[in-house]
């Protein structure tokens, strides 16, 4: 790190995000990066931080909405911990319900796999069922 800040190549090692995605969250308005005289990008400890707060909501699959929301309020002292949690909450039963929709298809994908004699014979349930059969 220089007096500056942080370049985006040491900010990609310490957050783990590639600079084409800290690029992204900056056209974004996610993270603002100083601007040294020569152009370059100047992060932060803050600005690190912000991103090491992004990477771990972004790894629990929170939107980018949600965590421009959440940022908000991480960064509002006077927030009220029941917002924070209704977006958590709204999370959750997405996640949930996405859970749902892939318990059932793998149930429809074993059935089919375990119709399916798996032998020389041309007939497949597994090619009869994705027909629709």
């Amino acid at each position: 790190m220089t007096e500056a800040g942080s370049s985006i190549g040491e900010v990609s090692e310490l957050t783990g995000f590639p600079a084409k995605t800290l690029r992204y969250y900056e056209d974004i308005g996610l993270v603002r990066p100083l601007r040294q005289d020569n152009g370059y990008r100047a992060y932060s400890p803050a600005d690190v931080e912000r991103l090491q707060f992004l990477k771990r909501a972004r790894s629990l699959g929170f939107s980018i909405e949600d965590c421009r929301s959440l940022l908000d309020l991480r960064q509002n002292p006077h927030r009220s911990s029941a917002r924070v949690k209704a977006v958590a909450e709204a999370h959750l039963a997405e996640l949930e319900t996405k859970i749902r929709q892939l318990m059932d298809l793998r149930d429809d994908l074993t059935a089919m796999v375990e119709a399916c004699r798996g032998d020389s014979c041309p007939d497949c349930a597994i090619i009869e069922g994705l027909s629709g059969h």
